[in-house]
């Protein structure tokens, strides 16, 4: 396909948060101003940090792994700062490295939105976690042989399942 050919991107609506955007007959949504995100794989005494909270376009809480917007609140953040920031905040826990695995699209068919995948290193708790004021997260700790299992107790409870877990459903 050649993208030129489709025209100019067309803003439909845009929002805070999102945006909903048109090139050709294509419609597609996305996040405002270019927001990335970051996805923290983390893992301690072969456990492996997932955390649960609300999201109001579920309408009920997700598993998921723990992650954050990149430059949201600090215009100056990088992918590895907001990874350590965010694994703090939401799980309670902090780590000396993180590594890069790359950048992945959930739904490339209609949403422009990516995220990077980190695998940290030298994970160790310092704190309780559950998010902000703002935010209700719980903090689960699966050691990786019983994901499967947790994914499936989890959904049969009513909880969502990020798609990113996917990763744990192999084997």
């Amino acid at each position: 396909m050649n993208f030129e050919e489709l025209g100019p991107v067309e803003t439909m609506w845009e929002g805070k948060y999102v945006k909903v955007s048109r090139r050709g007959t294509w419609e597609y949504a996305g996040r405002a101003n270019d927001i990335r995100a970051v996805v923290i794989l983390a893992e301690i005494d072969g456990k492996v940090i997932l955390v649960d909270q609300p999201r109001v376009p579920l309408q009920r809480r997700c598993l998921e792994l723990p992650a954050g917007l990149i430059g949201d609140e600090d215009p100056n953040a990088t992918v590895e700062s907001t990874a350590i920031k965010e694994l703090e905040e939401e799980a309670g826990y902090t780590a000396d490295r993180v590594e890069v695995l790359g950048d992945f699209y959930a739904s490339p068919g209609m949403l422009s939105e990516s995220f990077t995948l980190v695998r940290v290193h030298g994970v160790r708790k310092i704190g309780e976690g559950g998010g902000t004021e703002h935010e209700d997260i719980r903090v689960h700790l699966v050691p990786r042989a019983e994901i499967r299992d947790f994914i499936v107790k989890s959904r049969a409870e009513g909880l969502g399942i990020d798609v990113k877990l996917l990763l744990f459903l192999n084997g």
